[in-house]
């Protein structure tokens, strides 16, 4: 999909048609075909190869210039409709005269930006569109590990009720989904170093392309905390996350033992009544044998031995 908008000087976020693109134009390409990806290399004279980085699902986050044009590539925090979580690159490519986005899917960093939103941001300043969407990213990532928080809380309480496979297996899912918050933000966070210190010094690449006011090298400061907040919230709920798999592991080991334990106990209490009957089952004198009583005193002989030595597990905490 392809959609070509532009902030108007009233405010307003203005569809535009590919002939009419002007100078500070916004070309969002979300799973582009391969005729969308020509045309916009076409009109804005970019190589093929720079709109198509950032469909690599593997892609890194990572920032470049190539024929005075800027690539920033970031990764962003996705969910999908069975609550998961992953990240997905999304490409921020700027041109002296217009801003270009690329993702491979839909996403809610993207879609935020909008005709309702436009009043927050401007497609023609280019330097804070970007930080812009960098910041909601940031943003994004506290959001999902707050859902993330409030699904771990669930499944542990159900977990204290009884351990079950399928709550383990969304535990592991959930681990897997800080894995990736975890490598998407450091990669991010270094990206955003990156230019901070290539914007500090005021280098001749970025400042032909991107032109930064001291409002966005506060802004890009700010994002950088953010993202670093972000990165410090999911490592701590990843540690969290890992001692409770370890505690829960501990807690399933224990309850086998408990119940291999108390198997145990049984099956020796058990085995008593078998084996005093087993003795007078024998084709061999025994005692009571002639008795009137015998059977009766035989029964009242296994009742107490088992209860002796149900007595005697019981102290020991076996049963």
């Amino acid at each position: 999909m392809l959609k070509i908008t532009k902030t108007q000087e009233n405010g307003e976020l203005k569809e535009l048609e590919l002939n009419e693109a002007v100078s500070g134009s916004w070309f969002n390409l979300i799973n582009p075909t391969r005729e969308e990806i020509q045309q916009v290399s076409l009109v804005l004279g970019l190589d093929e190869s720079f709109l198509n980085n950032s469909l690599d699902a593997d892609e890194l986050s990572r920032m470049e210039f190539e024929d005075g044009n800027l690539l920033v590539i970031t990764n962003v925090p996705i969910m999908d409709e069975d609550g998961n979580f992953d990240t997905l690159p999304l490409g921020l490519i700027f041109t002296p005269e217009s801003v270009i986005t690329v993702c491979s899917q839909e996403n809610k960093i993207i879609s935020s930006f909008n005709e309702d939103t436009a009043k927050f941001f401007n497609t023609t300043q280019k330097a804070n569109f970007m930080l812009s969407i960098l910041y909601r990213a940031a943003k994004f990532y506290l959001r999902y590990l707050n859902i993330i928080n409030k699904q771990t809380e669930s499944i542990e309480d159900s977990l204290r009720k009884m351990t079950n496979n399928k709550a383990l297996f969304q535990l592991m899912e959930i681990q897997k989904s800080l894995v990736y918050f975890t490598t998407a933000l450091k990669d991010n966070q270094l990206v955003l170093q990156k230019l901070l210190r290539i914007v500090n010094a005021n280098s001749a690449n970025i400042q032909s392309i991107i032109k930064f006011t001291e409002d966005d090298i506060d802004m890009l400061e700010d994002v950088i905390i953010e993202n670093k907040q972000a990165s410090e919230m999911v490592e701590m709920h990843r540690t969290i996350l890992e001692s409770m798999m370890d505690c829960m592991a501990s807690i399933i080991n224990n309850n086998l033992n408990l119940v291999m334990r108390f198997l145990a106990a049984i099956t020796i209490i058990m085995s008593i009544p078998t084996m005093i009957g087993s003795f007078w089952g024998m084709n061999v004198p025994v005692p009571f044998a002639n008795g009137h009583f015998g059977f009766l005193i035989i029964i009242i002989i296994s009742v107490f031995a088992t209860a002796v030595a149900a007595f005697f597990f019981n102290r020991k905490g076996m049963m």
